[in-house]
């Protein structure tokens, strides 16, 4: 079979599931179904290789082509046959609609009665009835997505509408993929809610997908939808729309949402029946590395589900999602996709191509009144610094991890174990009591008007970690079972009541969760996080951190916290140094999350694992590597000669290297190790060790007795030696740190973006922590002790730090002083404005006092005119007032140059 044979066999196969009947040419029956494929059909400009025909009329080509053919040049190809249809055959138009181009592993589609044609890749064909509907509409979808009407941006807050027109702005310029950052609890839900009702309403989708990580965060999408209510109507989303929580394999056909988690999704396009309950209540954050199905699946096409079921498929912080097995679930739908993250990763921004269209990070939130900022307190202790030694001959506990059941042990010689040991192969109750007991200490300090305990969230390492800490909150607070709870999988009680407990009753005070309750969901009343377990991730550290970000009216506060008077910031109690380690956007090296780690193994020694199995078992291999104990890695290194689990987890990522060559002789030698059926049963049979030692060594905290937050003088060396090195780096220092001074203008962007670069570098780079520290060192030189929480204050810290010879003062305060002189030079030089100009002056200082600059004429001049226009559009005083078009009819041709004086007068020092 030639290779152009073996395409057309694939081609015909992939017709076939989606509904058509292929046919040859003498065998022309176009009555057989509503969708006929009739191979190598006459045109009076050649022969196609397949006309399509939907209720006897013709409606586009697919020209096939074989196996390994780049397809982007086959268009022009395609393109003749569609108007070079015989005079003969009934067309559904004299120039055909829909052209395929497809070699049966790739294929490529356009619709040429789009505003600006472009081939997309398709995993499959359309059905005909879906070309049927196609064909009966006046406009498609992406010619109504160019011309959707003006947003009620009544009830919506600026980051919301701002992220809705830069969202919508981009559907008009036909990018298949959209990313939106905002910052936990700036209502991004919401905001997707309102976009989609905009889609189903004014474009007419079909149908959008809501994908999440989690079943609670699920219902609580559902829950978002139902309370919606839509504009000019006074009736509910759910009233107007079919929203279907997808609970079982099959679609609703009426549905117009539907929302699930992508584990689900992934069953249903697999032909899976059904999926476990537990698999969609545990985030993929935190999914382990052993987890499986019962064997690895691939994603093939689904006739239940066709390509077309979703126009739009909107991902809900499903990170690690998107990148390796779940990708085939977006992949397989002809959708837009868009994502909504509070924190998104490189890889992230990548998958998205880089079209984020909204930045919203915590900063911003935070300036805006929307979230809250946060102290944080460092808890040391001894143990849980130094680690300890238990003594030969003592005897101790051993807990087995799964039955919980004890038994007594003497130790044959002394036991040593390191702090991250703790809690995991090591369990010390003491120094789970010292920690507790210096959070419950410094509480009267951080909260002085307080007796009721705050809200607070512990994060534990594991259920059996966050057992021991319940019993020890319990203990040491002298408090019965409702005042702490644990929030876990394996928590006993519902865990949808549990949580909701937590958020509007009073009990209980305190929940001990491992992953439940670390990313998605809402807990408004909570003011107090103790982390007795590390992050590497910088995504997952700030999900976790975003639980206390959350406002809260002082009502509803006071109905869980009778005392409590408002909330303005949240407090992280760090038990593990999590506040003080480097954060990574690492990917997972987990990319075959459902093939157990005694498969991967198998295939390793049978040599038929691939790259993603090669890249997957590095991953548990290294992960399995931090868990060994100093016997372990002896009796492993005596099966491989010497070589430790490290070493061979790095062989193996060697071979999947893009960089290094000559990679089949590497492969043939790593897996030699996996040979050894010996060496094979040794890692499983340490793998089931399931034993945790319990060590009654007393502890004592480190810290000090009253709480001891980081020292300014330490905030303000850190801040200034950061600045001074990253001053060639970062776009709004090097600014910043350049002469002349007059040129010293830093747009709202490059604002935001300093701002969010400090924080990731260190937690103590927010305004209001550096504001206080300059002021505990500088009194005579800071003028406000307490200014409004804006992002620009950003540029006079930045200032202060560099030249002290001047007073550290809030930056809508200098902006306020130098336009009042300004107006007065204006005036002494004859300019005198009218009150509308005057109006628009006043609404140009305060963007300039609270956002930042605006891009210069000398931008605009270099092709960046659109930037200005943006800036006046996004504002929503000058949006009201009739944006940048207004501003033109005010000022005339001296807007420009009026924003470029106004600009850098008011940045000038």
């Amino acid at each position: 079979m030639t290779p152009e044979d073996e395409a057309r066999k694939k081609i015909d196969e992939l017709l076939t599931k989606a509904g058509w009947v292929v046919q040859n040419r003498r065998q022309l029956n176009l009555g057989a179904s509503l969708g006929v494929a009739v191979r190598e059909f006459p045109t009076n400009n050649g022969e196609a290789d397949y006309m399509l025909f939907v209720a006897r009329k013709a409606v586009g080509v697919i020209e096939a082509k074989p196996g390994g053919t780049t397809l982007s040049g086959v268009a022009d190809q395609s393109g003749k046959y569609m108007t070079g249809a015989s005079e003969n055959i009934p067309t559904i138009d004299d120039n055909l609609p829909f052209a395929y181009e497809s070699t049966g592993t790739e294929t490529f589609f356009r619709d040429e009665r789009d505003p600006d044609v472009r081939s997309r890749r398709l995993f499959a064909f359309h059905r005909p009835e879906t070309l049927q509907e196609w064909v009966s509409d006046k406009k498609t979808l992406r010619a109504r997505l160019k011309n959707l009407p003006e947003l009620e941006t009544k009830g919506l807050r600026e980051c919301q509408v701002e992220a809705i027109i830069n969202l919508e702005k981009s559907f008009a310029k036909d990018k298949p993929r959209a990313l939106i950052q905002m910052a936990t609890g700036s209502g991004k839900t919401y905001t997707a809610v309102t976009f989609v009702y905009r889609l189903l309403k004014y474009a007419k989708a079909k149908r959008v997908l809501f994908l999440v990580d989690r079943g609670n965060l699920a219902r609580q999408a559902v829950k978002e939808f139902q309370q919606y209510v839509v504009p000019h109507d006074g009736r509910k989303f759910t009233e107007l729309y079919n929203v279907q929580h997808l609970q079982s394999p099959n679609i609703d056909p009426v549905s117009k949402v539907c929302v699930g988690t992508i584990q689900r999704m992934y069953s249903i396009l697999s032909g899976k029946k059904d999926i476990d309950d537990e698999l969609e209540e545990e985030s993929l954050f935190q999914k382990p590395p052993d987890f499986a199905y019962d064997s690895e699946v691939v994603v093939e096409y689904n006739g239940n589900v066709p390509i077309e079921d979703f126009d739009f498929i909107i991902t809900d912080e499903c990170h690690r999602s998107i990148y390796n097995l779940w990708r085939q679930v977006l992949e397989y739908f002809d959708a837009h996709l868009i994502g909504l993250t509070a924190t998104p990763a490189k890889q992230t921004i990548g998958f998205f191509n880089s079209n984020l269209v909204m930045e919203y990070p915590h900063e911003r939130a935070v300036a805006d009144g929307i979230n809250v900022g946060y102290d944080v307190y460092r808890i040391k202790t001894q143990i849980g610094e130094e680690g300890n030694t238990i003594k030969a001959g003592t005897t101790i506990d051993v807990r087995d991890r799964q039955t919980r059941q004890l038994r007594w042990e003497e130790l044959e010689e002394d036991l040593t174990y390191k702090p991250d040991e703790l809690d995991r192969s090591v369990v010390t109750p003491d120094q789970i009591r010292t920690v507790i007991k210096v959070y419950k200490n410094w509480l009267v300090d951080i909260f002085p008007d307080r007796e009721t305990i705050p809200k607070t969230l512990v994060f534990a390492k594991d259920d059996n970690h966050a057992e021991e800490i319940v019993h020890i909150i319990r203990e040491v607070f002298g408090k019965g079972n409702e005042f702490c709870k644990k929030i876990t999988y394996r928590s006993g009680e519902k865990t949808d009541d549990l949580i909701q407990s937590f958020r509007n009753s009073y009990f209980p005070r305190i929940a001990v969760t491992v992953d439940m309750i670390s990313t998605g969901t809402d807990i408004k009343p909570l003011e107090c996080l103790i982390f007795m377990r590390d992050v590497k991730s910088r995504v997952y550290f700030e999900q976790m951190k975003g639980r206390g970000t959350r406002t809260i009216s002082t009502t509803d506060l006071k109905s869980v916290t009778p005392d409590a008077e408002y909330k303005n910031r949240f407090v992280i109690f760090d038990a593990v140094g999590v506040t003080e380690n480097v954060k990574t956007d690492s990917r997972t090296l987990e990319r075959k999350p459902f093939v157990s780690f005694k498969d991967l193994l198998e295939k390793a020694a049978l040599g038929t694992i691939d790259e993603d199995g090669l890249v997957s078992l590095a991953g548990r291999l290294s992960k399995f590597e931090r868990s060994l104990t100093p016997e372990d890695k002896q009796q492993i290194e005596k099966k491989t000669g010497g070589v430790t689990l490290k070493q061979v987890a790095n062989e193996i990522l060697d071979v999947v290297d893009p960089d290094i060559p000559a990679k089949e002789v590497q492969q043939k030698e790593v897996l030699k190790y996996f040979d050894n059926p010996d060496f094979r049963q040794l890692l499983l049979d340490i793998k089931r060790k399931n034993e945790i030692v319990i060590d009654l060594s007393p502890d004592q905290p480190l810290s000090g007795g009253k709480p001891e937050p980081v020292q300014p003088s330490q905030v303000v060396e850190s801040f200034e030696d950061y600045i001074k090195k990253h001053q060639d780096e970062i776009t709004a220092l090097q600014i910043l740190f350049s002469k002349p001074y007059k040129k010293r203008v830093v747009t709202y962007q490059q604002i935001q973006d300093l701002a969010e670069q400090l924080t990731h570098a260190n937690v103590s780079f927010q305004n209001e922590t550096l504001w206080n520290a300059y002021r505990n060192l500088y009194k005579a030189k800071v003028r406000n002790a307490k200014p409004d929480r804006v992002l620009t204050n950003i540029v006079s810290l930045v200032r202060f730090a560099v030249d002290k010879s001047h007073d550290l003062e809030p930056f809508p305060t200098t902006v306020e002083e130098r336009y009042q002189i300004w107006l007065k030079d204006q005036h002494k030089g004859g300019m005198d404005f009218s009150e509308e100009q005057m109006e628009w002056l006043t609404m140009i200082k305060d963007f300039v006092a609270e956002k930042g600059g605006f891009p210069t004429s000398a931008e605009a001049s270099a092709g960046r005119e659109d930037d200005l226009v943006e800036v006046f559009q996004l504002d929503p005083k000058m949006r009201d007032r009739g944006g940048y078009i207004k501003a033109q009819q005010v000022f005339g041709t001296q807007l420009q140059p009026i924003v470029q004086e106004l600009n850098q007068y008011l940045f000038a020092e």
